[in-house]
């Protein structure tokens, strides 16, 4: 059972006093199957109320407001997760009967309906081409998630800055190089052209010494339906089921429902990000990510929305 210990900060800075910031965070460790959190303390500048709720994906939510002038907002996160969740391979139990087990309860269920359609998008026919070449005629719907991990973890380059999370899926597809959250995306796009319910899955992945990508930062995979298993994570940038050095804070069809901090403020203010992230490991070994961001002006009005997770998803 490893036990993790993740700080996450979150710091804007203003170049002149704000007023009226309106903030939604989803930092809360997701109650989960395999996944408990002991400790959280949570220290938010000026110290607001925090109205909490769950959002309509069963995400625990958090929404705060800041009326008085400020010139800096900060956002500590430091929490405490045990995990228990072994390697998960549903290829042992997988049946090529579950492709018509899949239809049946997206009919009976919304959600799944929901997470099985997949983006409106212009390279439609790349997505085609690719299913075209993965999907074989005995495949079982968890060896056909496998092979679609292993063919964007073979032919899609990760390379940190060339992508951001304004990045559309088009662009992911021309370019094949991105980070986590990119990988994620052309999963789901995939799966979803297959019916195959798929949902973003937005969290941690913590140090195990293998050279996983996007170790020690903020990380993003794909949690999928399977017959008799339920949602089942898989992680097309390390090529690999999830495992317990996994630590999900939320889930949804795509990022923005899962992005850790966005709101806006009123002011004509300059806006820099910095964000830090550390995860200790139980046997005292850490890892740490930092990032800076200059963000643009506009003159009354200005969102922060999903530019968290842009400065740091790996």
């Amino acid at each position: 059972m490893p036990t993790f210990k993740i700080h996450h900060l979150t710091h804007y800075r203003y170049d002149r006093p704000v007023r009226e910031s309106t903030n939604q965070i989803k930092i809360f460790p997701a109650v989960y199957n395999g996944q408990e959190t002991t400790r959280h303390q949570l220290l938010i500048t000026g110290e607001p109320f925090i109205n909490r709720f769950s959002d309509y994906w069963g995400n625990e939510v958090g929404w705060f407001t800041l009326n008085d002038s400020h010139d800096e907002l900060r956002i500590d996160s430091q929490v405490i997760v045990k995990t228990t969740l072994h390697t998960q391979n549903p290829l042992v139990t997988s049946r090529f009967s579950d492709w018509e087990i899949i239809r049946h309860e997206i009919d009976k269920q919304l959600q799944l309906l929901d997470l099985s359609r997949p983006e409106s998008i212009a390279a439609g026919d790349k997505i085609e081409a690719i299913v075209h070449e993965l999907r074989h005629s005995r495949d079982t719907p968890a060896i056909f998630i496998q092979r679609c991990s292993e063919y964007i973890f073979d032919h899609f380059t990760y390379q940190k800055g060339i992508t951001t999370v304004e990045t559309t899926l088009d662009e992911i597809l021309e370019h094949q190089m991105g980070v986590c959250q990119d990988f994620a995306h052309v999963l789901l796009q995939i799966l979803r052209s297959e019916g195959i319910p798929a949902r973003y899955v937005s969290g941690y992945i913590c140090p195990n010494k293998d050279g996983a990508r996007g170790a020690g930062a903020t990380h993003a995979w794909v949690e999928v339906w399977l017959p008799g298993s339920g949602w089942v994570g898989i992680d097309p940038t390390n090529n690999t089921w999830v495992s317990d050095q996994h630590v999900c804070l939320a889930v949804g069809r795509h990022f923005d429902d899962c992005s850790p901090v966005k709101g806006t403020f009123k002011g004509p203010a300059n806006q820099e990000l910095s964000v830090y992230l550390s995860v200790s490991y139980e046997d005292g070994s850490t890892m740490e990510d930092s990032n800076m961001v200059q963000l643009t002006r506009e003159p009354v009005l200005i969102q922060k929305m999903k530019v968290e997770e842009g400065a740091q998803q790996q």
